[in-house]
């Protein structure tokens, strides 16, 4: 048996159905009321609960004169959008935080002066028995150990780039806060398969390259290029949470962060 029947209600997937669900969205951002031709409109003149009178705003909504007061986004636009867009202007705590984040992800992090970058990717690599290695075209790196040999990349196949030791790059522009380089594929990065092939990575970041914020490092880089964002070494986790390095990409990144250090002293590894 079945009960009395209750008051028929828009049937899922009608337009009726829809235009209730548009409205009650509306009505929870703190919209005006639907018309009254849809449910649970409201009386003429009257506002429904949490919606405003006419000529008010409502909280995260645009004044009349299309200013936003509490940050929201552009006019008809009611969701608040008072996002952060800078942040720490000191360049010596935007290193730490970085290098900090950095070795979190299982980075080595080289932290050295502008003039040591050199030789700090020597040490890098000796420590790794890095001696094959592809260097972009527009990264000078000279005075590299004896031994070191330099691959030349014209177009190197993806055997190829996986049979060296490694890659050396520069970068476009890290995030402090978030731990994250990015390449932009310039003359000191290369295209994307050198930093994505070779097992192993040194990335060369400079101070003047890194900011604090996401939306600072968007201000900086160029939409129609093809940017690779990088935070530490390839890595997944499988259903039991078993951490594997390598998969897609480098399992080892070396860090070398030209800046001046706190103690100004040169290869200090973070």
């Amino acid at each position: 048996m079945t009960g009395p029947a209750g008051p028929a209600g828009p049937v899922r997937g009608s337009p009726a159905a829809r235009d209730e669900v548009l409205a009650r969205i509306r009505l929870a951002l703190g919209g005006t009321a639907p018309d009254s031709t849809a449910p649970d409109s409201t009386a003429p003149g009257r506002t429904a609960p949490g919606s405003t009178a006419p000529g008010s705003t409502a909280p995260g909504s645009t004044a009349p004169d299309g200013t936003a007061p509490d940050g929201g986004g552009a006019p008809g636009d009611p969701a608040p959008r008072g996002y952060r867009t800078r942040g720490e202007p000191d360049p010596q705590r935007l290193l730490e935080r970085l290098a900090e984040r950095l070795r979190d992800y299982g980075c080595a992090v080289t932290r050295t002066m502008p003039g040591e970058v050199t030789a700090a990717v020597a040490d890098a690599l000796g420590r790794r028995g890095a001696r094959r290695v592809v260097v972009p075209p527009g990264l000078d790196l000279t005075g590299l150990p004896v031994g070191t040999e330099i691959v030349a990349d014209d177009d190197l196949s993806p055997a190829a780039l996986d049979a060296v030791d490694g890659v050396i790059t520069g970068a476009a522009v890290a995030i402090a806060e978030t731990g994250t380089i990015i390449l932009d594929g310039s003359p000191g990065q290369g295209r994307r398969a050198l930093s994505l092939v070779p097992d192993y990575h040194v990335c060369v970041v400079r101070a003047e390259q890194v900011v604090a914020l996401v939306p600072e490092a968007l201000a900086r880089l160029a939409p129609d290029r093809p940017l690779t964002w990088i935070s530490g070494p390839s890595a997944t986790s499988d259903i039991e949470l078993d951490r594997v390095q390598g998969v897609h990409g480098p399992r080892t990144l070396d860090v070398i962060l030209a800046g001046p250090a706190p103690d100004a002293a040169p290869l200090r590894r973070a």
